[in-house]
């Protein structure tokens, strides 16, 4: 598969006017939540690990947008858009960046484990591939009762190398499941480039295997995004069994707050930023008269007031006493 980046998404947007500026917020609050998190890492605030989603906004917000309320969503170590946009609260998700008991998970899963029953997000998983079979229980779950009910699992491409990918895909095809199992493929499992772990790059073929419906989408133009989640949606509603979606992307950051990102061109990761998913819909919507300057600062603010709020909240959370030490381990 090429790294090299194609021509910047563009054209005219098919969506109304209020609608595109939900998604372009949306994008924002993803952006401007992680650029803050890094520099509260960079203050030791944040501790542990941080996965960065910088880039790959529209990939979430594409995808949160064509999703029903009542969906399930189970995601990866790079998932506080997913989290953000599928309804936890900004200032929950920053204090469990701090560690605070105010945290989505009390404080104890950090970065990597954000979750929150209420709004159907069941994790941030740390370990590579460990979403899907999570996903296919709980589509099957939704099967048996009888629930009008999608499981939307994302994952990187990297996941697809491991054996829980084919168990997965392949019992949710034989039982005809109604999950979605969106790739999104930034070209760099870590920090191994997909053409040095993958014989074939082309991942619908390997989904295509298992007999479901299988596509890839620009995962740098969040219509596109969109559009393809919701065919995805459709299809597995309409009683055909799971679907896979490739949502082509690129992260702009390291791989990790520790990486020293030794394996790509710095020029690569330069031509990619001019297909970043903020900044290409930011002019399509101006071009078609949508959006203008002004609204885009307004709603630029609007998202750094919900961030300061968010720290605000997570600075005045309590540490979880030490009498809590034991609370949920379990010991035989």
């Amino acid at each position: 598969m090429s790294h090299a980046a194609s021509a910047p998404p563009s054209g005219p947007v098919p969506f109304a006017r209020e609608n595109s500026l939900k998604l372009l917020k949306d994008m924002l609050r993803i952006r401007r939540m992680e650029e803050k998190c890094a520099e509260l890492y960079g203050a030791a605030k944040i501790r542990g690990f941080l996965h960065l989603y910088i880039g790959e906004e529209a990939v979430a917000t594409g995808a949160m947008h064509a999703l029903a309320r009542g969906d399930n969503v189970v995601a990866t170590y790079r998932e506080h858009g997913h989290a953000l946009l599928k309804g936890v609260p900004m200032e929950r998700i920053m204090a469990e960046m701090f560690g605070k008991k105010e945290g989505c998970s009390r404080g104890r899963g950090g970065s990597m484990h954000l979750f929150d029953a209420a709004a159907r997000f069941y994790g941030g998983n740390a370990i590579v591939g460990g979403g899907l079979p999570l996903a296919v229980g709980f589509a099957l779950a939704a099967k048996l009762r009888g629930e009008e009910r999608l499981t939307a699992c994302f994952f990187g491409e990297g996941a697809m190398a491991e054996g829980a990918f084919h168990e997965s895909v392949n019992l949710a095809a034989l039982w005809k499941l109604p999950v979605a199992f969106f790739c999104e493929n930034n070209l760099y499992a870590m920090g191994t480039a997909i053409e040095r772990s993958e014989a074939q790059t082309d991942l619908t073929v390997k989904a295509a295997s298992y007999g479901i419906e299988a596509f890839a989408v620009d995962g740098m133009d969040v219509v596109a995004c969109y559009e393809g989640a919701r065919r995805a949606r459709e299809l597995v509603m309409a009683g055909g069994g799971p679907v896979f979606v490739e949502f082509r992307t690129y992260r702009f950051r390291a791989h990790s707050m520790f990486d020293p990102e030794l394996y790509r061109d710095k020029a690569e990761v330069e031509e990619w930023k001019k297909r970043g998913p903020i900044h290409t819909f930011t002019a399509r919507l101006k071009e078609q008269g949508h959006l203008t300057e002004e609204r885009f600062l307004d709603i630029d603010s609007q998202v750094a007031a919900e961030v300061e709020r968010a720290v605000a909240f997570a600075e005045a959370g309590t540490w979880e006493p030490v009498e809590d030490l034991t609370r949920d381990v379990y010991a035989p």
